[in-house]
């Protein structure tokens, strides 16, 4: 009986993976060219600051105006770009939409390379360490060290980087996008990286989208296997995990971890496991 329930549950899985792959182009339209458009942006974007206003640029202006908003704004928009969040945030796409999973963790390969590279070859204070503590809004842990480029920025970068590729209608894309610049520009508002950080940042997550997004399309058969989908699941969950009961210092966004984290593991369960079970129990009395 178990043994028939468990073969079950992996002849569904490898039935809906299949079916969510045939739901999602390997490359929509317009998708590539709206991640080109976003990532030359943050590159202009990031050296226009470096060279018209210096590494520090334009951060005591972005940090001043933030702090007229509440400060939970911010730490519910900052927490997007911890690394936690995508991968709770996946649970909910990736049996319907495995082709879009598979982008994702492949992109969130390539920018984590370039996040975690940058910051120690570069190693650069953050605002706490160079201003004093009147001279800034800070919102949040008082971090100091390895600024450039910024992680959370890359993260929002790349995850709603695949999105937009995926995407189908233009709104949306602007949407995800939109989210992502928030998501960044929380970094200046909580007082941990300066404006070129996340510009840089931005740029790093945007490219790993695309890259993940052409991986995942010369190489779609792994996106497609049970047993590597179920691997990658476990692991998004042990992530999601955590998220139920440590907030990342952000205590504003506390409610809203523990909430996404313990959504995203019902789901889980409900979607790889209760659901299947129960359409195997009403065929058998069929």
């Amino acid at each position: 009986m178990v043994k028939s329930l468990l073969t079950y549950l992996r002849d569904d899985l490898h039935r809906a993976l299949a079916a969510g792959a045939a739901r999602t182009p390997p490359d929509p339209s317009g998708g590539a060219s709206w991640l080109a458009v976003w990532a030359w942006s943050c590159l202009v974007a990031g050296l226009a600051l470096l060279l018209s206003c210096g590494y520090e640029g334009g951060f005591t202006r972005l940090n001043g105006w933030a702090s007229t908003y509440p400060a939970w704004v911010w730490q519910w928009l900052t927490v997007l770009g911890d690394e936690r969040v995508p991968f709770a945030l996946s649970l909910f796409i990736a049996r319907r939409r495995p082709r879009v999973f598979w982008a994702l963790v492949l992109g969130a390969l390539v920018a984590t390379a370039y996040s975690r590279g940058l910051k120690p070859l570069f190693d650069l204070s953050r605002p706490p360490a160079v201003l004093s503590p009147d001279q800034i809004n800070l919102i949040g842990p008082a971090l100091r060290r390895a600024s450039f480029p910024s992680g959370h920025s890359v993260t929002a970068g790349v995850f709603f980087g695949v999105l937009v590729y995926y995407a189908r209608r233009p709104e949306i894309r602007a949407l995800w996008v939109m989210i992502a610049l928030l998501a960044g520009l929380s970094r200046v508002a909580v007082g941990v990286h300066w404006p070129v950080d996340v510009a840089f940042g931005l740029l790093g997550g945007v490219l790993g989208a695309w890259a993940g997004a052409r991986l995942a399309a010369r190489w779609p058969g792994l996106a497609l296997d049970a047993s590597v989908h179920l691997a990658l699941i476990t692991l998004a969950c042990i992530f999601t995990l955590t998220l139920t009961y440590w907030d990342g210092g952000y205590n504003l966004a506390r409610a809203l971890l523990t909430t996404l984290g313990w959504s995203a593991l019902a789901y889980t369960v409900l979607a790889y496991g209760l659901r299947p079970l129960a359409e195997a129990l009403r065929s058998d009395q069929a």
